[in-house]
Formats: structure tokens, C-alpha cells, sequence
């Protein structure tokens, strides 16, 4: 956990321009360094304009928005997703589907600059990354739209949760929060930066090349000992930071990749799952299936008839 630093008491509010007309609900929490709010939208509505006054996350609870942002096009935005919004950017907001009976509900959690520094600077001073070209912040435009990992989705329930109690300390604990979900974030654009992109990475960032070898080598052995000599990195050393720059680590990584491509092998209704296991380089039928039920919820024959149904 992150040493506690100081955080300002003050975060400039949301500036609504005609979302208030169509929010009929909207709950805030005011803490120390953040603001977090809930909005529920209850009738549909096209290009509602919105402006954040601080860097804020925001997160989709339920329903969904068409967002439209500048210079890039317009998106859909669903639950299990976020998107990160700088101080003054304009937002146009679509809200095809709202009604009082399906509510569109999304959470902000805006964050005063001075925090979002305190926590970078912690970072960079204490846990540099891998890269010393590349330190820790907050990724730009091109990565401000998230498919939220389970960590970062863990650490925004768990700051709501704080924000809702009545603990005496729950600034402190909010304050903790705050930083690790602040982590998480840069931890999530992280995967998006080289895991989904490694190839533009290849030659700047030593873990570029990792993730590049290991998506070649899926179902080969695949050793922490050729890990890391591709990161010219001590095992111990390579380990510890590829956990803290992406949040998981290298063999949690690998398990997320192979089983993503055995989800791939059954959506074909004549693979036995016996030979998606083998194919997505898993050697024990087993240790895949309880995998694959720890990872997704179902059996991988559950999981091949909902996507043949």
C-alpha cells in the first residue's frame, strides 16, 4: 500500500450545463481531494452537453450512453467501462434508452490536481517503472476509453463503499482508496497500451516484446526464466515490476491470454473441450476446466452452449 500523503480538502465541483433538467437523481460525496457522484438519468435524450471542472474517471454503472467527445468519434459507452475526462473538455451525451423503468446510472469521481501529482510523483520516486523514459501518468486522449479490469472495478466499489459510511475515518480510508484507484487507472491504460498494442512498443518498452512472445508462444512452455531474459531483468526484479506497472502478473497474464483464445476455440460447436484445453496450451483438462470456472463463472462446455445457443 501506498504511504499516505497529504491531500487538499477542496475539488472543483461538476459543471452541469443542461444535465441538470435530465437527472433526476444525483447523488455526491464530497471528501478530502475528490468528489465522487452518482447519476441516474430517467428519460432519453440526444448531444446533452457536459463539462468536468477537474480530471475526473467515470464509470458506467448501468444502461447506456453514446458519448461524443472531441476530435474522435462518437462511441458507445456500457457498463464495465470507464473513461477518463480532462479538466474543460467538452462532452456530448446521448441517452437513447433511458427511462424511469431503465434508468441510465454512471459514476464520477472527479480528483483535484494536487492529488493526481502527489500520487504520480509518489510513484515515480518510489516505484519507477521499468522504462525511466516512460514514468508514471495518466495516458491521453487516445487511451481515455477503458474496458475496466476487475481491479480497477474492485477499488471503485470499495471507494464508494468508503464514501457511503459513516466511519469517522473515512477520510483517511478514502484517501488510501483514492491513491489505488488512481493506480489502478494508470495500471489499466497500461494493459491498453502494450497488451493490446504491443507491436508500436516493440522497440521502446522492454515488457512490449515480452507480451509480443508470449502471444506468439501461447501454447509452448513458457518460463519465467525466458520472461525475463527477454527483459534483461533479474526473474525477482522483472516479476516484481511487471506486477506494479500492469497490475498482475506475468504467469496471472499468460492464464488471461491462453484463456481468452480458449474462449475463441469454443465458440465452434464441433471443438471438443478436451482439445480447446490442449489447443489454448493447457496441458491438464482439469486444471483448464477449473480454470476457466474460476476466470469466467461457468464450465467451458457451459460457456460453448451459450455462445452456440
Amino acid at each position: 500500500m501506498l504511504p499516505r500523503v497529504h491531500l487538499p480538502a477542496t475539488v472543483a465541483p461538476l459543471a452541469f450545463e443542461r444535465l441538470h433538467a435530465l437527472v433526476e437523481n444525483r447523488t455526491v460525496y464530497a471528501m478530502d481531494g475528490f468528489e465522487l457522484n452518482i447519476f441516474e438519468t430517467h428519460r432519453a435524450a440526444h448531444r446533452v452537453p457536459l463539462r468536468l471542472d477537474g480530471l475526473a474517471l467515470t464509470t458506467m454503472l448501468r444502461g447506456k450512453k453514446v458519448m461524443h467527445l472531441p476530435n474522435r468519434p462518437a462511441f458507445d459507452y456500457l457498463p464495465g467501462e470507464s473513461v477518463v475526462v480532462d479538466k474543460g473538455e467538452l462532452m456530448e451525451i446521448d441517452f437513447p434508452d433511458a427511462c424511469p423503468c431503465q434508468p441510465t446510472q454512471c459514476l464520477a469521481v472527479a480528483i483535484a490536481p494536487d492529488t493526481i501529482r502527489h500520487t504520480i510523483d509518489l510513484l515515480n520516486e518510489r516505484y519507477p517503472k521499468a522504462e525511466a523514459h516512460q514514468p508514471w501518468k495518466l495516458q491521453g486522449p487516445e487511451h481515455a476509453h477503458l474496458t475496466n479490469t476487475p481491479e480497477l472495478t474492485d477499488t471503485l466499489g470499495r471507494l464508494v463503499a468508503v464514501a457511503r459510511t459513516t466511519d469517522v475515518n473515512k477520510d483517511v480510508l478514502a484517501g488510501f482508496t483514492l491513491q489505488e484507484l488512481l493506480v489502478r487507472l494508470m495500471q489499466t491504460q497500461a494493459r491498453q497500451l502494450i497488451f493490446h498494442d504491443y507491436a508500436r512498443h516493440l522497440t521502446t518498452h522492454r515488457f512490449a516484446a515480452v507480451v509480443g512472445y508470449i502471444k506468439d508462444h501461447l501454447t509452448e512452455s513458457l518460463t519465467i526464466d525466458k520472461l525475463s531474459a527477454l527483459a534483461c531483468m533479474s526473474k525477482a526484479t522483472f516479476f516484481r515490476v511487471f506486477k506494479r506497472e500492469f497490475g498482475l502478473t506475468p504467469v496471472e497474464f499468460i492464464i488471461r491470454e491462453r484463456l481468452g483464445e480458449a474462449k475463441r476455440l469454443l465458440r465452434h460447436p464441433l471443438a471438443s473441450v478436451a482439445d480447446v484445453c490442449l489447443r489454448a496450451g493447457f496441458n491438464n483438462l482439469s486444471y483448464f476446466q477449473a480454470l476457466f470456472k474460476k476466470y469466467e463463472g461457468v464450465t467451458p462446455g457451459a460457456y460453448r452452449k451459450q455462445m452456440v445457443a
